[in-house]
């Protein structure tokens, strides 16, 4: 018998007082991808990041404590995918698997941020298609809710 997970889909918006393009750099800088792309109480290291449609990336998050279990070793998750399609300054769409042994946490996930034009700045919106059931609903919307804030922060930097 093969385990099937359920899917789930996390959607999470955030302001940005930056103009788009600022935004679209950052989601696509590796640099700033190693800041943002991490929720609090975890670190970020980028193994590979190619920008382009049909490139490839992969990032492991490291837990801070030994209390975080990970997906991928007792206190890492590692993630790999590829960029489908990049429209500048618009819309971002990847392929993202996680790199583990636990068919529970398996599977193609989509991850699509959308930008649009918002009260002087961007809205950002963050669609987390495919999430294994496996994944705490809550704790994928956090973590991706602190993500953003960060993006949203190191756009409207500069």
């Amino acid at each position: 018998m093969f385990y099937v997970p359920s899917m789930g889909t996390t959607r999470v918006t955030q302001f940005a007082n930056a103009a788009r393009a600022a935004v679209y750099r950052a989601c696509l800088d590796e640099h700033a991808v190693a800041r943002w792309m991490v929720p609090d109480g975890m670190r970020s290291q980028v193994h590979v990041f190619e920008p382009r449609e049909g490139g490839a990336f992969r990032i492991s998050l490291t837990y801070d404590t030994v209390s975080g279990t990970g997906k991928t070793s007792a206190h890492t998750d590692t993630f790999h995918g590829r960029f489908v399609t990049l429209v500048p300054d618009e819309r971002i769409v990847q392929t993202v698997a996680f790199e583990t042994a636990d068919p529970a946490m398996a599977g193609a996930m989509t991850i699509t941020i959308a930008l649009r034009d918002a009260g002087g700045g961007t809205e950002i919106e963050y669609v987390h298609e495919g999430v294994p059931e496996a994944v705490s609903a809550a704790d994928n919307e956090l973590g991706t809710r602190m993500s953003l804030a960060k993006l949203a922060a190191i756009a409207e930097s500069g």
